[in-house]
């Protein structure tokens, strides 16, 4: 039975997340950290180090401050966890590095098992047509959301340009440039509105034709299952840092 620490536990994807582990025979939640603490079965504290308790795995969804935080801690007592917060600096990124030194770590822009196989997908696509298709990507989210583009839309970007001979140049604004798009270039799009989970669609755009791959989440339950499958995956893992691509080899 692998025991789970949420941080964010109070959030939408932290309910989420709770909500989905209820269900499972492999797995609880022991524990959460949030601002707040409501009360309830399962006991909250503003900070791990509040928490104090024997855990076998943290899953982070949460806000890029309180992941550095969880990075340190991890890292300290060697508790595996699972970074499912966007919006990484470098120095986060550099936090990452480190703890997966002495732990093991999981990190992944997007949890979701179907936006990874659309990124291998992607990245076949890329190879197959090179420069004669021009590449757009185009992400929606909700209002709430704050990062543009998001993290998903570079790891699509990022998957794609794997296959390129050079590197492509990612554009986000177009209208202060006043010139011919260049074949080398991936352009990202961001729409912000409503209640929207989450889609995402690569446009392959050629000669008389239009290749779209295309993505989209009806819940952010998508995203939950994929964090919990990750955090039994990882509780197993010695130090290191691991992605979606090690998930899925197991798993397919």
């Amino acid at each position: 039975m692998t025991r789970i620490i949420i941080q964010g536990i109070n959030g939408r994807m932290g309910k989420a997340l709770c909500e989905l582990i209820e269900q499972r025979e492999d797995c609880r939640v022991v524990g959460g950290v949030d601002i707040t603490s409501p009360s309830g079965a399962i006991p909250v504290a503003a900070s791990l180090e509040e928490l104090n308790l024997p855990a076998d795995v943290l899953i982070d969804f949460s806000c890029p401050a309180a992941t550095k935080s969880a990075l340190r801690f991890c890292a300290k007592n060697a508790l595996p966890c699972v970074i499912c917060t966007t919006g990484l600096d470098e120095e986060a990124e550099a936090l990452i590095a480190e703890a997966s030194a002495c732990c093991a770590v999981f990190k992944s822009a997007n949890m979701s098992m179907g936006i990874n196989l659309l990124a291998r997908l992607a990245r076949q696509a890329a190879a197959a047509l090179g420069l004669e298709y021009d590449i757009e990507i185009i992400e929606k989210h909700h209002h709430n959301k704050v990062d543009a583009p998001s993290g998903t839309a570079l790891l699509l970007a990022d998957e794609i340009n794997k296959a390129a001979s050079e590197p492509y140049e990612y554009v986000y604004d177009r209208h202060a440039v006043r010139r011919k798009r260049s074949p080398h270039e991936i352009g990202l799009h961001a729409v912000r509105g409503g209640s929207i989970v989450g889609e995402h669609e690569i446009l392959f755009c050629g000669p008389d034709e239009v290749i779209t791959l295309a993505h989209s989440a009806g819940s952010r339950r998508v995203f939950a299952n994929g964090a919990v499958n990750a955090a039994v995956f990882l509780s197993r893992k010695g130090p290191g840092l691991y992605t979606m691509e090690d998930l899925m080899q197991e798993l397919l």
